[in-house]
């Protein structure tokens, strides 16, 4: 018996259909070995950033069952994904379980064919890449450990700083920066609706905004007054030419455009289509397609399109260290159109069908025309019409959501006449940038080189995990936590957290990787003068004062002007004569009452009494001997207070209450925590007449939906209800 052994249980259990008795293939469930996760003193700096793994918690069995099974199999086979962490989780494999000389394979899909080819083609464990997996971990490792600990000293207890998360951090606030300095100017839009002879009504747009109310006055009389006519029509014929394949960064952009999805959400539904077999390995920077799949793809084409439609493309790599011998994200059998074990994977699979087969066909061509119109002896800006139609569709008719919604115009002459209906001005503000969406700054941490397609994802997770980022509807706005960590940063480390010196260490761990450079004189190189740095940095004074308060607050004990202070909570007003004087406000100036005394005795220590606080999410009762006593009142008359009345569909006992937690409002059971049950909005009290859940209230741009997310009553495009809800809904 040969043992192969792969990371994903549903990996497994796909590759052994295919290799038939003679195989055992097992799991390992991810990493089975890290650092310890408490332990700097896990690396050995002396002897040259030798670090010390564990076994992961609860990998103990894994690790057992598979070296039961390697001491019964003839032959061991290291299957585990095709890049950097794919090759280290290998190697953990092989320590922890003491195998000699396993054999190592690579697939990019997983197919009979690929997983046959790769076992003809086995090799050892690639020990650069594995190094430069290594390098990464201890890198991140060693910069957490410093520049946390740095901050939990000169800022406050419990924040974290991040190799590339930081980067990622100040390029948020950068924006946030320039938004809060742009200062809105006004301009007004004009429009005239116009009649040719055909009685097809036409909207034309001034060429011009004005700044001036005066100038828009001017233009609307003259108009008004005049006789129209069209003055000019400019046709441009253009080509549209197809897009790449799908790498990692523009999956995660289309997937967010198109279906709405986050990045950690895409690679998730990614993982489990790649896992099923349906689509190659989805963590990659490179636009190559292999020459069987071209063909595949050009057979695809002329069949269902016609020859015309098909043309052969080479896309340029985006990046100068992807591996051509890798490829894009595509279909591993590019005639199955639907794939997916659920709605949101076969839309998914669709999208990456539709990018794949579209990039080898047939430019577009479009023909864009601009009308011109004005009155006779005008002195008043052109006024233009846009329009365009497609002469020939190419790759749009694989793609059809691609096409823009062209404006058809109809049969125009240069110098016929219109007739004015109607005239009118819009006044209007000058716009800041918008802030970035998840898909956004994956893109612009492409642009500037940071991180890597394995790792877009869990840059932005990790920042939202830590509540330096708040998504608010699709945006991402700092917190006052992630504005505060960011300035220190930017302050004290600009070097490390720079666009070049991030994308300068990606860099050198891709030579790592190729064994263009070793993995001591990487890291020496490194942390030597960044440790300095650090160590310099503690002589700079605590920042807990980020400034002086709006003089007109004054603090509600004493009178004296207040600072500004970052707490748990947020920012917060002080009085500047702290600890000496403890008044303190909201930032917004509401005054914040201290605790007040219940009288109540604590039931967990018996020496302190309970005492009412304001935290975060409102008020709560707690021992007064906080942090020693850690005892938090389960406060039922306030759920109660805030009960909606709606009684809990699963337990039947308690009432639908409204909460506050860290992502905003939202409403629970208040028999919790027997019971779990909640729900992101308000229920309405009616219950969904397909599944059988809750309603919720509608705000003014979602619709009054059902509770259950997999429902369609909760999502319009939702398509079948599956078989097990439609047997509840009846």
């Amino acid at each position: 018996m040969k043992l192969l052994i792969v990371e994903s249980p549903s990996k497994a259990k796909t590759i052994e259909k295919y290799l038939g008795k003679d195989f055992k293939v097992v799991a390992s469930v991810g990493h089975i070995r890290d650092l310890p996760k408490s332990n700097k003193d896990a690396i050995d700096l002396e002897a040259g950033f030798v670090p010390s793994y564990t076994v992961v918690k609860g990998k103990e069995k894994v690790i057992s069952e598979i070296k039961r099974l390697a001491h019964k199999s003839d032959e061991v086979i290291l299957a585990t994904d095709p890049d950097r962490e794919g090759e280290a989780i290998a190697w953990h494999v092989s320590e922890a379980v003491g195998l000699k000389d396993p054999k190592r394979i690579v697939f990019h899909e997983i197919t009979k064919e690929a997983v046959e080819e790769a076992l003809e083609h086995p090799r050892s464990i690639d020990t650069h890449l594995r190094e430069a997996q290594e390098a990464r971990r201890v890198l991140d490792r060693l910069v957490g450990y410093d520049l946390s600990g740095l901050i939990w000293k000169k800022v406050r207890y419990g924040l974290s700083a991040g190799r590339v998360q930081s980067p990622a951090l100040r390029i948020i606030m950068e924006r946030e920066r320039e938004i809060r300095a742009f200062k809105p100017e006004t301009f007004w839009t004009i429009t005239a609706k116009l009649e040719d002879n055909g009685r097809h009504q036409l909207d034309f747009v001034c060429s011009k905004e004005p700044t001036d109310k005066t100038e828009v006055e001017k233009i609307l009389e003259e108009g008004k007054q005049g006789s129209w006519s069209i003055t000019d029509i400019k046709e441009t014929k253009v080509a549209r030419s197809p897009r790449a394949p799908f790498i990692t960064s523009t999956l995660h952009q289309y997937a967010s455009s198109r279906l709405g999805l986050a990045p950690s959400r895409t690679m998730s539904l990614a993982q489990k289509l790649y896992e099923a077999g349906h689509i190659t390995y989805m963590r990659t920077d490179s636009t190559n397609l292999g020459a069987a799949a071209r063909k595949d793809i050009e057979k695809l084409v002329k069949s269902k399109y016609g020859e015309k439609y098909f043309e052969s493309h080479v896309y340029a790599k985006k990046s100068k260290n992807a591996q051509e011998a890798h490829e894009a994200i595509r279909p591993t059998h590019i005639n199955l159109e639907r794939a997916g074990a659920n709605e949101q994977e076969q839309k998914l699979y669709q999208l990456i069908w539709q990018r794949t087969v579209s990039s080898q066909m047939q430019s577009a061509e479009i023909m864009r025309t601009k009308v011109v119109s004005n009155i006779e002896k005008s002195s008043i800006p052109d006024f233009w019409l846009n329009g365009s139609r497609i002469l020939f569709d190419g790759w749009l008719k694989a793609d059809p959501r691609a096409a823009s919604e062209d404006v058809l115009l109809p049969t125009l002459t240069i110098g016929e006449s219109l007739k004015l209906l109607d005239m009118n001005s819009e006044e209007k503000e000058t716009q800041p940038p918008a802030r970035y969406s998840e898909a956004g700054l994956v893109k612009e941490l492409e642009k500037r080189g940071i991180g890597r397609p394995s790792t877009y994802a869990s840059i932005i997770k990790t920042l939202e995990d830590r509540n330096y980022i708040d998504k608010i509807n699709k945006a991402l706005h700092p917190t006052d936590t992630g504005e505060v960590v960011s300035n220190f940063l930017e302050e004290h480390f600009p070097t490390y957290i720079s666009d070049s010196f991030t994308a300068d260490m990606e860099n050198k761990l891709d030579d790592i990787a190729q064994g263009d450079r070793t993995y001591k004189k990487t890291l020496s190189d490194f942390y030597t003068p960044f440790h300095k740095d650090v160590r310099d940095k503690e002589k700079v004074e605590k920042q807990t004062n980020l400034g002086k308060a709006d003089p007109e607050h004054k603090c509600p004990v004493c009178g004296a002007g207040m600072i500004i202070k970052l707490g748990k909570g947020g920012k917060f007003l002080s009085c500047e004569k702290f600890p000496e004087c403890q008044g303190a406000r909201t930032i917004e100036g509401k005054e914040l009452e201290g605790p007040k005394d219940t009288g109540e005795l604590c039931p967990k220590c018996g020496k302190g009494n309970l005492v009412t606080r304001e935290g975060k999410f409102g008020f709560f009762t707690a021992c007064a001997r906080y942090p020693k006593c850690k005892f938090v009142k389960k406060d039922e008359e306030q759920a109660r207070a805030n009960s909606t009345g709606v009684g809990c569909p699963v337990c039947k006992k308690g009432f639908m209450s409204e909460r506050r937690g860290r992502f905003g409002v939202f409403y629970s059971c208040t028999n919790y925590p027997d019971c779990r049950y909640a729900i992101k909005a308000k229920p309405t009290g009616e219950i969904c007449k397909l599944c059988g859940s809750l309603m919720m209230d509608g705000t003014k741009t979602i619709p009054e939906r059902c509770s259950d997310k997999l429902c369609p009553n909760h999502n319009p495009h939702k398509l079948d209800l599956p078989a097990g809800r439609q047997e509840k809904a009846k």
